[in-house]
């Protein structure tokens, strides 16, 4: 669990030093573009609790964590969340649909909204997803969790090809925006 959050907060840090770099956004009246990005770098681990609570409730892991939080030991919930990620198919958010759904939201944002809290968040969350296609990648040796509903599967090649250029794609948003 530990590692994960480091992982992500570090990602998360590095980007928005380079985007606030290069679009000079360290001054104070820039402080809700950092604070929409600790939101988003949160809100996608919320899929978790989604799919715990709404989508499989009687599955085991889903039922060993609901004991874990009505006995108070959320700490171990949590853990027992990271160390069981791996094993929910089905989330809502950690999917190439959502993903590409969520490119066009963040797109609209950047380009309709002048909320700089907004422009952070949306940032912030579709690079977290990302960095969750890294991880897979690197400890599955694929994507096939994010392709679940689609009839075809892609290589290791292509799920790296894949990621490259979307996490290209959010670079570009960010220092776009």
């Amino acid at each position: 669990m530990k590692r994960e959050l480091f992982i992500h907060f570090s990602f998360w840090f590095f980007l928005f030093v380079f985007v606030a770099i290069a679009k000079h956004y360290f001054a104070l009246n820039f402080w809700q573009f950092w604070l929409g990005g600790v939101v988003g770098v949160i809100l996608p681990d919320i899929d978790h609790l989604i799919y715990v609570y709404f989508i499989k409730p009687t599955d085991l892991t889903s039922q060993r964590i609901n004991y874990l939080v009505n006995k108070k030991q959320l700490s171990r919930s949590v853990e027992l969340l990271y160390e069981t990620r791996n094993e929910r198919k089905g989330l809502i958010f950690h999917t190439i649909f959502f993903q590409l759904i969520f490119f066009a939201l963040t797109f609209w944002i950047f380009s309709s909204s002048g909320s700089y809290f907004g422009r952070g968040m949306t940032l912030s969350f579709i690079f977290h997803l990302s960095v969750d296609q890294l991880i897979d990648l690197n400890d599955m040796g694929s994507l096939d969790n994010w392709f679940t509903n689609l009839p075809f599967k892609f290589d290791f090649k292509q799920s790296k090809t894949y990621w490259i250029v979307s996490t290209a794609i959010i670079l570009l948003l960010g220092f776009v925006m």
